[in-house]
């Protein structure tokens, strides 16, 4: 009865290991579809771009992908010309203008810089309400699978500077899409090559 006994629980046992092994397989056939429909040219070093039009921000927004999670500047006085950037990985922020620190939570910080002025240039007329040190107005990223933490820290000679708090140094991309900067900042080395 004994020898039943063992013979039984050494069969299951197996069969628990096949169904794992199973599942191990399903979830990589799932990550390898999704690195497929997001390799595109990924990184962490810095990205820029040189254009200054200088012409005011109006809104900042948030969203999740597959992917990655994103982050949207709307800048539509540009009328499809190029908004200049940059956007890079610092140890801390720091306020453009009086150098005074912004704390920024989450593993890793990205400053962004979009040369796109919070202000209207002409009339000093306020066009995106950003408070120095605040979270992103409307920007919600509490359940993201990369964000943890946004902070607007300026509005200096030109430049929009904000900290994009993320969960640890991962690859991001950055593009201009028509009157908008676009960052994205991938969930993870694996969603990208």
């Amino acid at each position: 009865m004994r020898r039943w006994s063992r013979a039984l629980t050494a069969l299951v046992l197996a069969g628990a290991g096949i169904t794992a092994t199973t599942v191990s397989a399903t979830a990589a056939e799932r990550d390898q579809a999704a690195t497929a429909r997001c390799d595109v040219g990924w990184g962490s070093l810095t990205k820029v771009s040189r254009d200054t039009s200088y012409k005011p921000l109006t809104d900042i927004r948030a969203g999740q992908h597959e992917c990655y999670d994103r982050l949207v500047f709307d800048v539509p006085t540009a009328d499809g010309r190029p908004v200049g950037y940059r956007v890079a990985y610092v140890d801390k922020l720091f306020q453009d203008g009086s150098g005074e620190p912004v704390p920024v939570g989450g593993g890793a910080i990205l400053e962004v810089r979009v040369a796109a002025p919070s202000y209207d240039p002409l009339s000093g007329k306020q066009t995106y309400p950003g408070r120095v040190g605040q979270p992103l107005r409307g920007v919600d990223v509490s359940g993201y699978r990369t964000f943890r933490d946004t902070r607007y820290a300026s509005s200096f000679e030109g430049d929009t500077q904000i900290g994009l708090g993320v969960r640890a140094r991962l690859p991001f991309r950055v593009f201009q899409w028509g009157d908008r900067v676009v960052v994205d900042v991938a969930h993870g080395w694996n969603a990208v090559r």
